[in-house]
Parts: C-alpha cells; structure tokens; sequence
C-alpha cells in the first residue's frame, strides 16, 4: 500500500484533508522510521548514542561552576562532578553557558540535557522541573562595603530607604521578596552584576549564598559578608532536569549516591572549600 492509498482508507484514523496536513497529522512518522525509533529513544539513550553529555552551567558560580575570565579554564565543584559522571558513562561532556534567570527555557527547549550549576530545590522550580538527589545545602549571606555605615548585621538590612539586590531568577528573588518589609528589593538581570549595584552605590547590599560569598571574600578587598541567621531558610542544591523522562535523573541519583559513600563527593566539596555545605546523606 503507498501513502496515497493509505490516506484514501484511513479515514476513520484521520480527517480526510488536504495532502499537506494530512501529511503532517496522519503520522509521516510511521514512513520514517529513523525518525520514529529517534523519538521512542529515552534521554539516557540519546546522550549515550551521541556520546555526549550537554550540561547548562552559570560560569559566574565561584567554586560551583566558575570560568576564570583570565585562563577561561572552568572550574569548580560541579565541573569536576560532572566531569567524573561523563567518564563513567563514556562520553564527553559538554558545557552550555547559561543562568539562573534562563534556568527554565535552557532545559524545556532542550539546549541542555542538566542543569549542573547547583540548584535550588523550590517549590516553585519543582511545577517545572525534576531534581536528582540534593549535593550541598547553603543559607544565605549579604555581602556589602568593608565599614559600611549602619549596615554590619542582618537585622539592618530591612531598614526605609535600604536598596538590597538580588539576581533575577535566583532563589533569593523569592526569599528576599518575603522577607523584607521595608527595604527596596532590585532584581538584576544579566550583564549587569549585583556587585556594580553595591559599588556604585545604586544599592546597600546584595543577596547570595554560601559559594558565592566565598567569590567576595577571596576575590575582592573590598566585600564584607554578613552571614543570616538561624531563623532564616536554607536550601538544598541539586541538579534539574526538563519534566518528562526521568532516565537521565535515575542515572544521575545513582552516580551521586556512589560518590557520597566511597568519598569522592567530600573529595570534590573540599577541593573547592565547599565541605561546610555537603550533603551526604
């Protein structure tokens, strides 16, 4: 039987319209059965037939997933997991530069197989998204100018006329939108910094986490960090995944169940002085 008389006999399966739409809404798929086995295939197969891992990082994570702008070399914990997570499953790695602001769009149209730069599990995330198992647990910190006047403690932080910065799309956005009451949140968006916004006086503070605040500390003179206190939410940190197709997360959980017992997980967190936020367990 060709495609013609098929479409002629298949009635009852499909509305008998134009050969154009036909075409398109009577299963071409089935003459093409290259293309059909392709989209029958899992996640886990596809990065496995094209040997090759793609991961979304935010190359601005100091010690998660951080490019030095001077040797471009990257580096970081997730760089050295994922690194490890490619050997064992044969292929090669390859790194999508991405952000937290295009967290969502990045894995739904498919530009990534993970996201690898630490993410914060939320509730809003999980509507959108699958997480593997949680790696690191941060709280959070405000980073602003060395003898900053009147601002050397959280509690100062909610203060009128105080500017405090966030990253758009970050887990602080959400935090802090809460949180204050009467200071003024800004959210920044890409290129611009949260640091540009401290320094230029545009803001009082800006919101982070712990790897982030190792950044400030280690890279500039001129950041003092203020660490929140106990009543304030910590986050667990995990690695997401577009909805659907969990072959890719099932392989990925047990990677990271490996490492957490043999060793290599707190091997990694120390490397990039990260050990006071792991998650073994």
């Amino acid at each position: 039987m060709n495609i013609f008389q098929f479409l002629r006999l298949n009635k009852d399966g499909c509305p008998y319209l134009a050969m154009r739409n036909a075409l398109i809404l009577c299963g071409t798929l089935l003459w093409l059965p290259g293309l059909s086995a392709w989209a029958e295939t899992t996640r886990l197969e596809r990065v496995l037939m094209n040997k090759e891992l793609r991961a979304c990082i935010w190359p601005e994570y100091y010690s998660i997933t951080y490019r030095n702008p001077k040797t471009r070399e990257l580096s970081g914990i997730d760089i050295a997991i994922t690194q490890e997570l490619a050997r064992e499953m044969g292929v090669k790695v390859r790194y999508v530069d991405s952000n937290f602001s295009q967290l969502f769009e990045s894995l739904e149209q498919d530009r990534c197989d993970i996201a690898t730069h630490a993410i914060g599990i939320t509730p809003e995330r999980q509507l959108r998204l699958q997480f593997s198992q949680a790696y690191l647990k941060s709280g959070l910190f405000a980073v602003t100018l060395k003898n900053k006047e009147g601002l050397q403690a959280w509690e100062s932080l909610d203060q009128n006329g105080r500017v405090i910065a966030v990253a758009a799309g970050t887990l602080m956005e959400g935090i802090m939108a809460r949180s204050l009451k009467n200071a003024r949140l800004i959210k920044v968006q890409a290129p611009g910094t949260r640091e540009q916004e401290v320094l230029s006086g545009r803001a009082d503070a800006f919101v982070t986490d712990y790897p982030y605040s190792l950044r400030m500390t280690e890279l500039t003179d001129w950041a003092a960090v203020i660490s929140a206190p106990n009543h304030m939410p910590t986050t667990d940190y995990a690695y997401a995944f577009a909805k659907g197709d969990a072959s890719l997360l099932q392989r990925v959980d047990t990677f990271l169940s490996q490492i957490k017992k043999d060793g290599r997980l707190m091997q990694y967190a120390k490397q990039n002085t990260l050990d006071p936020i792991v998650l073994l367990k």
